[in-house]
């Protein structure tokens, strides 16, 4: 086990029970060793489990100002998978502990708050999000656990107080705590039925599109066309092999320039000069295989690049990035940022993020720069600020660990 865990036992904090609650064992493997082709019987039925996952992400700022007393409680609002669900949840802290036994610890459980039915079986995963906005200190239940309205399971000791308050550690960035929980509910089970004459199952090996396109990117081969990406700060220019056919498909811009007689299509060659070589690399990456492993190092300057060429995906996945790196120190340039390359998302996170977070920003340098060069956007700023009405805000998806990107 990692410094400041404990063991994965999954406790309930005590409601309606003993303060000590009950330990529970893990459920037995079922994983079959046969062999991968299996008999198929002329009448099968398949039982499918029908599983609601959904997830939640707990801010709370200042956390070394918690209280401090033994058993006492700091709860979240409630949340759902939906807006139609019935079940509302909430998540529940012991910031130094729940009992003697736990008092070097903060203790963190999972409450059914609402529920429309005599009970619901769930498991849930734990995690704190360090200052790079990873998942550190994970705890999951190992098994679907029986929840009743007001009844709540999880970790008694969840992490040791020392531990999470030792700045070295990143768990606390600017004294904030966010914790990020994922559920899982089992919502019913649904019977399929049917006759077969196929004698064998057949296993599909796994997709490797991505994989193969990023070797042809990588191999040059049957390249056709060749761009060349000079660098405003000095570096060697770069020159890339690529291939029109997948350019064309994946950007309207680069097919509008193949497809008529401009001198980039007649000489199977074009120069760049306003992207830099690393993050034209990026590019491409992401045109070959729907995937961008570097895009919050790069996000300022690859959603530029991905205005440009009309790659509306990656805009978005970027601006999903800028929208994680928000401070108050940089949310003003966000905004205009997002102005600049019309990103709708990002900016109606960003004007929210300066009307809630407002005497911080206005005393960054960004706030000047703002006031100075973008009226109409300060103007927006202000409306939102005095009315109190910010504009809508698109959920994005949790932090990492990373989603996987689409493949096509």
């Amino acid at each position: 086990m990692e410094v400041g865990m404990i063991n994965d036992e999954v406790v309930s904090s005590g409601s309606g029970h003993s303060a000590h609650g009950r330990s529970l064992s893990p459920s037995p493997s079922t994983a079959s060793h046969g062999d991968p082709l299996l008999p198929v019987a002329e009448n099968w039925c398949h039982t499918q489990v029908k599983v609601v996952k959904f997830n939640y992400m707990w801010t709370i700022n200042n956390f070394s100002f918690c209280r401090e007393e033994m058993g006492e409680v700091l709860k979240s609002s409630t949340f759902s998978a939906g807006c139609n669900d019935k079940l509302k949840w909430c998540l529940r802290i012991n910031p130094k502990g729940l009992d003697e036994e736990s008092r070097d610890y903060l203790s963190l459980y999972l409450l059914l708050v609402q529920c429309n039915k005599s009970e619901v079986r769930a498991k849930f995963k734990f995690s704190i999000l360090n200052a790079k906005r990873e998942e550190t200190k994970a705890m999951e239940s190992q098994r679907a656990y029986r929840f009743v309205q007001g009844k709540d399971w999880g970790f008694k000791k969840f992490i040791r107080r020392d531990f999470l308050l030792d700045e070295t550690n990143g768990l606390l960035p600017g004294d904030r705590l966010s914790i990020f929980c994922e559920v899982s509910v089992v919502a019913e089970t649904v019977n399929v039925t049917g006759q077969t004459n196929v004698s064998q199952l057949f296993k599909v090996p796994p997709c490797r599109l991505a994989d193969d396109m990023q070797g042809l990117f990588d191999k040059k081969q049957f390249s056709d066309f060749t761009l060349i990406c000079k660098s405003d700060s000095g570096a060697p220019s770069q020159t890339f092999y690529i291939h029109k056919a997948i350019l064309s498909a994946r950007s309207r811009v680069f097919s509008a320039m193949f497809e008529h007689h401009m001198q980039e299509s007649d000489t199977n060659m074009t120069t760049v000069d306003d992207i830099e070589p690393e993050v034209m690399r990026e590019l491409l990456v992401y045109m070959y295989t729907g995937q961008a492993k570097y895009i919050e190092q790069m996000a300022q300057s690859l959603i530029a690049a991905a205005d440009k060429y009309q790659l509306d995906r990656l805009k978005v996945m970027c601006e999903q990035a800028l929208c994680y790196q928000l401070t108050t120190d940089n949310a003003c340039l966000t905004l205009m940022l997002a102005d600049m390359y019309s990103a709708a998302q990002l900016r109606a996170h960003a004007i929210n993020f300066i009307n809630v977070n407002a005497t911080e920003v206005m005393s960054s340098e960004g706030w000047e720069d703002l006031v100075r060069e973008h009226p109409k956007l300060l103007e927006e700023v202000f409306r939102a600020l005095a009315t109190q009405q910010t504009p809508p805000v698109v959920l994005v998806q949790p932090p990492k660990k990373r989603p996987k990107h689409c493949t096509y």
